[in-house]
């Protein structure tokens, strides 16, 4: 999958019929035990390659690409993505068109061609209970889908707070002004907690559909298990500590009520139903509640 995302990026760069641009691709391979950074050595000699010999986290490694980069704008794009036709130079020429814009999101695509709702508000303790609550899948009023824009297509520009880290271009300037990833967050809410300080010093943040990429999604993540609950809960309780703690203290709530919920609604409906789904589920949202101290530290 890392193979073919490097083909996509540099047939985006040869390929473009938009004027070219030039660019350094810099890959951080976290300690991975599949061969992955042998081949990457072998079939892109191109590629500026670092090998951590420990997994350091999202945040840290792309930190590593930061300090050794030497490009005016810097491109965030996971592993599991393929870039489409002119994107990478679209986005540049957006840049340059927009001067008040700090960071740019474009279009992305599952797998099956449809469109991937990326960008979304910050988790605020309202969208946070909007979320947990499940009022957020309600398609009216549209206030309820406020936190993951439910009601926008992303087929129009838009001014955004939170650009996903799957594709996230942002100016040289971003990280004189606000520094590189908060590495406190291990994976999950490092671009959120990004965005917001890109915000507060006066940068805007736009997506806009120029250009698309298909985003695999949480390949990474689904190796998880339980654990990959703990961090995005840990880092939502991370960015509200940043703020006060007693922000971060009904963020944790609000987190533990609806484990808690979770965990009792699968585990009584596992007397009754013996399905192995009922079974792994009851287990799943036990095991969350178990480590909600963890989630309080941040999910670290």
């Amino acid at each position: 999958m890392t193979c073919d995302c490097l083909r996509s990026v540099f047939e985006s760069l040869q390929n473009s019929e938009a004027p070219k641009i030039k660019a350094e691709v810099i890959l951080i391979d976290n300690a991975s035990e599949d061969g992955s950074a042998d081949t990457i050595e072998r079939e892109f000699p191109n590629v500026v390659l670092i090998r951590n010999q420990e997994n350091k986290g999202f945040a840290a490694a792309n930190n590593q690409g930061f300090e050794i980069s030497k490009g005016r704008h810097i491109l965030l794009l996971n592993s599991d993505t393929l870039v489409h036709g002119d994107a990478l130079s679209a986005s540049v020429a957006y840049m340059d068109k927009n001067l008040q814009v700090g960071a740019l999101g474009i279009k992305a695509l599952n797998a099956d061609g449809t469109t991937q709702m990326t960008c979304q508000q910050f988790p605020s303790l309202l969208n946070m209970f909007l979320m947990a609550s499940g009022l957020w899948k309600l398609k009216w009023p549209k206030f309820f889908g406020r936190y993951h824009m439910t009601d926008w297509q992303r087929d129009t520009e838009r001014e955004v707070e939170v650009i996903s880290g799957c594709y996230l271009l942002v100016r040289r300037e971003i990280l004189d002004q606000v520094g590189p990833f908060d590495e406190g967050f291990f994976f999950f809410g490092e671009e959120t907690d990004w965005c917001d300080r890109m915000r507060r010093v006066g940068w805007i943040l736009m997506f806009s559909p120029i250009g698309t990429f298909t985003h695999y999604g949480s390949v990474s993540a689904k190796k998880l298990s339980h654990k990959r609950d703990i961090l995005l809960a840990g880092s939502k309780v991370r960015l509200h500590r940043k703020k006060s703690i007693y922000s971060a203290a009904v963020a944790w709530v609000i987190v533990a009520l609806f484990n808690c919920s979770r965990a009792v609604f699968w585990s009584i409906r596992s007397l009754f139903d013996n399905g192995t789904y009922t079974k792994q589920r009851a287990k799943h949202f036990r095991a969350v509640v178990c480590d909600l101290s963890v989630v309080w530290r941040g999910g670290i």
